[in-house]
């Protein structure tokens, strides 16, 4: 079967947001069948979560997300800043939201949101913790829990997290775990 063109070619753009955390463009596309559309896409700068472990307990932060005018409990994350490595910005975020730092190792890379979003996520699982806090941000408010990892992972396969990294990143671990 012959694959299908389905590339889009940008012609113009305008910046129609810019704030401190993403951007938000409009851009005018031609389509394959030669048509013209417009496509409204979030710049984010990227991100990550971490499945931290510690003594068979996984660390899970509870936070406010004014997004969604509620709690949620989610594995800790934050935002890549300017030149920052994925797995630099995976220890500082662990330290400042849980207190603990650890070994990492990259569990997966995806897109969180590609229909309107480049926002790119990397998930990192964190063992051998050790306790070497940093500040939280000014605007973090954050209570750390510890829940046993395999209470975790059955509230992920029950649909108890409202949060996709979390669920995506304790399910991912429960995998290569076995």
């Amino acid at each position: 079967m012959e694959e299908l063109d389905q590339h889009e070619e940008r012609i113009r753009g305008e910046v129609i947001f810019k704030g401190r955390l993403l951007c938000v463009e409009r851009d005018t596309v031609r389509l394959p069948n030669g048509l013209m559309s417009s496509r409204e896409v979030v710049r984010h700068p990227g991100a990550v979560g971490i499945i931290a472990l510690m003594d068979q307990q996984v660390l899970l932060v509870r936070q406010y997300r004014y997004a969604i005018a509620q709690k949620t409990l989610e594995i800790p994350a934050g935002k890549l800043d300017p030149q920052e490595t994925p797995v630099d910005c995976a220890v500082r975020e662990l330290r400042e939201e849980t207190g603990y730092r650890g070994t990492m190792e990259h569990i997966s890379t995806f897109y969180t949101t590609p229909g309107f979003s480049d926002e790119v996520m990397h998930l990192f699982l964190a063992q051998d913790l050790v306790w070497d806090p940093l500040a939280l941000d000014e605007d973090e408010f954050i209570e750390v829990e510890r829940i046993p990892w395999d209470e975790a992972v059955q509230r992920a396969q029950h649909n108890d997290f409202k949060d996709a990294k979390t669920v995506l990143g304790i399910l991912l671990v429960k995998g290569r775990m076995g």
